[in-house]
């Protein structure tokens, strides 16, 4: 006989016998498990990604010699800077180097001449004005360097038309171009109450009376194309013409030639001995010299004779040198003064006058 515990529990056996052969045959049995789905829509398509990345790999190499290239750029500016700072440097240096024997000559003449009273100082044209008094005159100079070969002319107080026929101061010359210095130039000639340029006169490069052939001691004077001086005896116009004469008048003598004494005629130191005289000279960087030596009078009394300015002007480096029209023409104007003491007592009127402009 069945006790009601063995009925409860013979119950609850039956009821779990199915789940447990369930389990019993799930853990003797294991099937394989698949699952069909369908990926190839999904799947990447092999072109785009290959050419992506090829793009990348290029954009890495452009990359790549973008910043070779970058540095190299960089590289070369340095050195075009560095090289660029050392031509200017060496372009300086050259260039004091080279304005340095100028510097020095041009010191070694000045210290001749002592220290100047004035100056005038353009980009046109440098002039120093001294006073010179060497014990048997008393003179004052002109050191003039010409910037512009247009910053000295000649004045011709007649037209040329006329030729020349007329005659001014030489301060009034200076007032009517507007000049800062001026000198008288060349002789002259007076007849029928008219004062004439003496000889071969070119101004502007035309010739006032055509060309004339030097004569006894007489000797052309004046300035080429290139602000040079020049002069001498010429027997031909085409002698003449070869040098480029813009200006020039003509007086007597030649004092220095290439450096060189050049005999003065025998009439010419004694008449007469002693006077007031104006005399032009060159160095050998052209710069010009001018002396104007005072004297009271044209007797012979009073003045420099011309071997004393020969001497002068030998002394200090001249390389050529002309005297201009002496005596009572004597005049040196200089930023509109009258410099020197003309022996007339006041400005004698001469056809030719050099001017000088700032």
């Amino acid at each position: 006989m069945m006790t009601p515990v063995k009925k409860v529990n013979r119950f609850f056996m039956l009821l779990t016998a199915p789940l447990f052969g369930l389990l019993l045959c799930l853990w003797l049995y294991h099937p394989p498990v698949e699952f069909k789905l369908d990926l190839e829509p999904y799947t990447a398509v092999s072109g785009p990604v290959e050419e992506t990345a090829a793009l990348q790999q290029k954009l890495a190499t452009a990359r790549s010699a973008a910043t070779a290239t970058l540095e190299s750029i960089s590289a070369s500016a340095q050195l075009y800077k560095q090289t660029t700072n050392t031509m200017n440097a060496i372009v300086t240096t050259a260039v004091a180097q080279a304005a340095r024997p100028e510097r020095i000559y041009n010191r070694r003449i000045t210290s001749k001449l002592g220290i100047p009273a004035d100056v005038v100082n353009s980009d046109r044209i440098t002039i120093e004005l001294y006073r010179l008094n060497p014990g048997n005159y008393k003179a004052y100079a002109l050191k003039i360097k010409l910037k512009d070969a247009t910053a000295m002319k000649m004045s011709l107080a007649g037209s040329s038309a006329q030729g020349g026929a007329g005659a001014e101061t030489t301060l009034h010359a200076v007032n009517r171009f507007g000049a800062t210095a001026g000198i008288n130039a060349g002789g002259f000639a007076d007849q029928n109450g008219k004062r004439y340029p003496l000889s071969t006169t070119v101004i502007s490069g035309n010739y006032v009376n055509g060309f004339e052939a030097s004569y006894k001691d007489l000797s052309f004077v004046g300035l080429n194309r290139s602000g040079q001086l020049i002069g001498g005896k010429f027997s031909s116009r085409a002698q003449l013409e070869q040098l480029g004469p813009v200006f020039g008048a003509t007086f007597v003598p030649v004092l220095l030639k290439n450096g060189m004494k050049v005999s003065i005629p025998a009439k010419w130191q004694n008449s007469p001995k002693r006077a007031p005289r104006t005399v032009i000279g060159n160095y050998k960087d052209d710069q010009l010299l001018v002396l104007v030596a005072d004297g009271y009078n044209e007797s012979g009394t009073s003045g420099a004779t011309l071997q004393e300015l020969q001497n002068k002007l030998y002394n200090m480096g001249v390389m050529d040198a002309y005297n201009l029209d002496g005596g009572g023409s004597s005049s040196l104007i200089f930023k509109g003064k009258v410099i020197n003491r003309p022996s007339d007592g006041q400005l004698r009127k001469v056809p030719t006058n050099f001017l000088f402009f700032k």
